[in-house]
């Protein structure tokens, strides 16, 4: 089925015709966007914890300029969140593991404002975990964003990853929340849950917390956006938590709750869209959802 692109951006016509390109071959790790270079993020370059003066004061700005943008742009309708379903699942007594599928730049905030919204963030943070790149070389307020605003970022650089796992320690046992894309790519306005990668239930299993799976489905809104598409309706689902069985390895544990966050997502995706889940590599013919 061919795309029609007569009146939508050029650009994100050929990220959907990538996505399902990926799709039919079976890649679900890879992203999609044109991401700025990677710089490799070195130990020095970062102080997860935002815990000198300076980083303090930038983390408090960021933050309520990210908090700014989002809450205009949810009421100039570039983001809807049409409803919210389970947030008393994310009223937990520790820190934790949330997962979330990861299709827009805005997903983060979506869940950030759940929480917000319904006063679970008055005394607890949410971190989210983004990529090197994003954190070492992405222009602009982004930029800003990715560098101050409660984030923890990826490394390729084996000494950094190190001070990352203890940041996520210490964050964790302070009670806060952790944010992490188990799927590993941003697919634009994918509806389906994409397979799972074990580093989040890893690191929760780790630090004996639990995970918290959140799941955002989209409907078409009635209202077309500046790339030609509609404007998605965000319902956040927030699942039971997972919790680590005590009577279980790390290794045992982090896949028993991998397999169970992915199973959560397919019930989810499978009611809300009242179709089976599968997968174009799997079916053998080209469908965009």
């Amino acid at each position: 089925m061919m795309i029609d692109n007569t009146v939508k951006d050029p650009e994100r016509v050929k990220i959907q015709e990538k996505i399902i390109e990926l799709e039919k071959a079976g890649i679900f790790d890879k992203d999609v966007e044109d991401d700025p270079e990677t710089i490799p993020l070195e130990p020095e370059m970062i102080n997860y914890l935002k815990d000198g003066f300076k980083d303090k004061m930038y983390n408090k700005f960021a933050y309520y300029q990210a908090v700014r943008f989002f809450d205009k742009s949810v009421a100039d309708k570039k983001v809807i969140i049409k409803d919210v379903i389970g947030i008393e699942n994310a009223m937990l007594d520790s820190g934790a593991i949330v997962t979330c599928n990861h299709f827009n730049p805005y997903d983060s905030f979506s869940v950030e404002k759940s929480k917000r919204d319904a006063g679970i963030l008055k005394k607890r943070k949410l971190y989210k975990v983004i990529r090197e790149g994003n954190y070492t070389n992405f222009p602009g307020f982004f930029g800003f964003i990715f560098k101050y605003c409660n984030t923890l970022p990826l490394s390729s650089v084996k000494e950094t990853m190190k001070k990352f796992l203890k940041a996520c320690e210490e964050l964790l046992s302070r009670g806060d929340y952790i944010l992490i894309y188990p799927e590993q790519s941003m697919w634009w306005n994918y509806r389906k849950p994409k397979p799972l990668k074990p580093g989040a239930f890893s690191i929760a299993t780790k630090n004996n917390v639990p995970v918290l799976p959140v799941f955002i489905t989209m409907e078409d809104s009635d209202i077309i956006g500046d790339d030609g598409y509609p404007v998605q309706e965000y319902t956040i689902h927030f699942s039971e938590p997972i919790y680590p069985d005590s009577n279980k390895t790390n290794k045992e544990n982090e896949k028993i709750m991998m397999e169970k966050n992915y199973e959560i997502w397919k019930k989810i995706y499978e009611e809300f869209y009242k179709t089976p889940l599968v997968y174009l590599n799997e079916m053998g013919k080209n469908e965009e959802k």
